[in-house]
């Protein structure tokens, strides 16, 4: 029988209410989240690591607002407002996360010139994170994913998981979504064809 692992992508202070990117009830699944970290023998955890003046910061291109698009070498990009800048208490987890039990916590965008929303590769679609070598190495063919955001991380995570070959659950109960312009049902029917089961 395969080995299964939780992932939690980007439970962290930015993305709950109150924070620079605060997605609507970020912070309503983390008990939820608690209670699955409990219960799975294998638990990874991921977190946006920002530089300061992260390329995919609307502050660093005038004239732009957060959440407008702009092309970028590796194709289009949302840009967002700073946030996860390394050390700060915005890139820190939730408070009341119970992260301690986590094998292993993968930082992503922390490279100043590519955005990084899958917990597997960077946004160029080529440069891998080291999660999917790190899971089949320790023999983990099944995972479930959960956290912030639905339509972002989590999907982009999720059609990643697919591709390399991960028996794939996303858990929307116990995520959120940002929803621009309706990329909430746009990604959640792209994980449904690629495979992904969503409960």
């Amino acid at each position: 029988m395969k080995e299964e692992a939780l992932v939690v992508i980007d439970v962290q202070n930015d993305f709950c209410p109150g924070g620079s990117l605060a997605v609507a009830g970020g912070d309503e699944i983390v008990p939820l989240i608690n209670e699955m970290i409990g219960r799975f023998e294998h638990v990874v955890l991921t977190q946006d690591w920002h530089p300061a003046g992260h390329s995919s910061f609307a502050s660093q291109h005038p004239g732009n607002q957060p959440f407008e698009t702009t092309k970028m070498p590796y194709g289009d990009q949302t840009l967002w407002p700073d946030h996860c800048m390394q050390g700060t208490v915005g890139a820190a987890f939730h408070g009341a996360l119970e992260w301690t039990r986590a094998e292993i916590v993968i930082r992503k965008g922390f490279r100043k010139t590519i955005d990084s929303y899958s917990a597997f590769f960077e946004n160029d679609h080529k440069t891998p994170t080291g999660l999917g070598g790190y899971l089949k190495e320790r023999g983990i063919g099944s995972i479930t994913l959960v956290g912030l955001a639905t339509d972002f991380c989590v999907a982009y995570s999720a059609l990643d998981a697919v591709k390399l070959g991960f028996d794939t659950t996303v858990r929307l109960d116990a995520c959120r979504a940002i929803d621009l312009g309706g990329t909430l049902e746009l990604m959640t029917g792209k994980m449904r064809d690629a495979g992904v089961k969503l409960i």
